[in-house]
């Protein structure tokens, strides 16, 4: 074997840790099938170089295997029905023995030269009606290393051999011999006729240069060894197999075994990742679908807002007017004039009722406004949710809950959106998830708060300085000349600063409307928001797990490819 013998252990270290890769793989993404494979490949991994020989019950299969180990004993039972559905694996071992691993397999110990390099599995037919008997012969195929195929010569067109011939080279792509027993039982002509139509029954099938021998084990038994045929098929597995280079084709076998169920594994995700896809594709237009109603909501707000300003500035600019054309000179010794002697109302009597003239224009218009506006934010939102509930009602479904090996992961995807699909339409169905009522009743405190701290406020400090000061006497009530006079002399010369007073308190009554509106509707906003993502909670869970378990595979699928082609490096 030469340098290969020097890194063997090295090498089977790193394919002994493939497998275990793969075989988390598997149990992690539920394959029980390839689990299954790969448990048992991992106990064979270090077993001799294996010929599985398969074929239809009474083919002679036992009896080929008898005759090849050229032994004087019948090793393999010869019986003129099917026996059993067990498998029997043929060893090296210095005593002969016979250990039953389970009901379907036996392990046989012979003292047999040729067993030292290569083990013999003989299986059952492929057509038996024995229960069982296909299903481990197929489960035996990935550990094998050459498959020996055998016919009856006189008929090796059997359509149930062929597909399953077929199952062998698609699936696992084994080298293959073919061997057509009993050969005795037929003329030359008709065996060579048989043997031409094997051969072109496998090239049309794929095999390049099939391997085709004629074997008679009855011959062989009575010692007719040079016309049994069993001397050209020992001679082709010295010149191929043994002598040496079994281990390295063993070897080779495993790598492309595994190569084989990395593949597998790959061909069964593909349904996964596709699903995967779909929904990360679904669940992101969802996100993309919320983001963009929330930017027209936010639009919506901005202009609710400035319409709220407008009619703002609208009435306090026409108050402002009010005041200075009231506050002047003339008008304020024409009033505490004319109230003296009843014709007009005082000064104080009209500073009230500019107030209450003041605070009932902004709180009819900005209140009307406002809880209008509100509405309408609420029913944008609404709509926002429907259009994510119609979404939700036409969500692709790509991984079936009948799907052969992901059913369970397909059934609890279809549980997750079936439950996100009810919760989502019990959520439209409830009023009170978009028409906040506290926002409504805060709604309705909120302009009379912004009138008392806007200009209103000064309105307040006028009548105050009136009334506190020398220019009325509060217990009688009449107001001298010279008050009078006083009183209007002041009130003009602090007219300028009274109605900037009254401007800075306008300014800050429209900023803190401003702010207060924005602030409100946007947490209003953001609270629904958050309630319509709430609905996600356990589909966002579903496929960030899937996310990471796809990740993880495609990770290990990376490493296992990479390490096997390095392995397989020099072969």
């Amino acid at each position: 074997m030469g340098l290969f013998n020097k890194d063997i252990n090295q090498k089977y270290t790193i394919l002994a840790t493939s497998v275990d890769k793969l075989l988390q793989v598997t149990k992690e993404i539920g394959h029980g099938a390839l689990e299954e494979t790969l448990t048992v490949l991992q106990t064979q991994l270090d077993a001799p170089f294996t010929f599985v020989i398969v074929g239809e019950v009474k083919a002679g299969k036992s009896s080929f295997v008898n005759a090849l180990l050229q032994s004087d004993k019948e090793i393999c039972k010869v019986a003129p029905m099917p026996m059993t559905d067990t498998i029997q694996q043929i060893v090296y071992g210095e005593q002969e023995e016979i250990v039953e691993i389970n009901p379907y397999l036996k392990k046989i110990f012979q003292p047999v030269e040729i067993l030292k390099e290569i083990a013999i599995v003989d299986t059952p037919g492929t057509n038996t009606i024995v229960r069982h008997h296909q299903e481990i012969t197929e489960r035996f195929i990935p550990y094998s290393d050459l498959i020996v195929f055998v016919f009856e010569a006189k008929n090796p067109y059997r359509q149930s051999s062929w597909d399953f011939f077929d199952y062998i080279n698609a699936e696992w792509r084994r080298k293959i011999i073919f061997v057509l027993q009993q050969k005795d039982l037929l003329p030359e002509s008709d065996l060579n006729i048989n043997i031409q139509g094997v051969i072109d029954h496998a090239k049309n099938k794929g095999i390049s240069e099939p391997q085709v021998f004629a074997v008679s084990a009855k011959l062989e038994k009575e010692q007719y060894y040079d016309i049994s045929g069993f001397k050209e098929i020992r001679s082709y597995i010295e010149r191929n197999i043994t002598g040496g280079k079994a281990p390295e084709l063993k070897f080779q076998n495993n790598i492309n075994t595994l190569l084989t169920i990395s593949q597998k594994l790959d061909d069964s995700l593909i349904n996964r990742k596709k699903q995967y896809e779909v929904d990360i594709k679904f669940r992101g237009e969802i996100r993309e679908l919320i983001e963009n109603q929330h930017t027209k909501t936010k639009k919506q707000i901005e202009v609710l807002i400035s319409n709220l300003l407008d009619s703002y500035d609208k009435i306090t600019r026409q108050k402002q007017d009010d005041l200075e054309t009231g506050l002047s000179f003339f008008n304020v010794l024409k009033r505490s004039f004319s109230s003296i002697f009843g014709k007009e109302t005082g000064l104080k009597e009209w500073l009230t009722t500019q107030a209450k003239d003041f605070e009932l224009k902004l709180n009819t218009s900005l209140r009307d406004k406002l809880q209008n506006g509100i509405i309408d934010v609420a029913e944008n939102i609404q709509m926002m949710g429907k259009l994510v509930d119609n979404k939700l009602r036409y969500s692709e479904t790509i991984l079936k809950n009948n799907d052969e090996i992901f059913a369970d992961i397909a059934e609890r995807r279809i549980n997750v959106l079936r439950d996100l699909q009810e919760s989502f339409s019990q959520f439209m169905s409830t009023a009170e998830n978009f028409y906040d009522e506290r926002i409504l009743t805060e709604s309705s405190k909120m302009t009379p708060n912004l009138a008392a701290g806007s200009g209103i406020a000064i309105v307040g400090v006028i009548l105050a300085t009136l009334t506190q000061g020398a220019v009325f006497d509060i217990t009688g009530g009449v107001l001298t000349a010279t008050g009078v006079l006083f009183a209007g002399v002041t009130l003009g010369l602090n007219r300028s600063k009274i109605i900037k007073k009254f401007a800075d308190e306008i300014g800050k009554g429209r900023n803190q409307l401003h702010d207060e509106v924005t602030r409100k509707l946007t947490d209003y906003t953001l609270r629904i928001r958050q309630k319509l993502e709430a609905n996600f909670y356990e589909f966002d869970q579903l496929l960030e797990n899937e996310g990471k378990k796809l990740n993880e595979v495609e990770q290990v699928q990376q490493e296992v490819r990479k390490d096997l082609k390095d392995l397989s490096k020099g072969f």
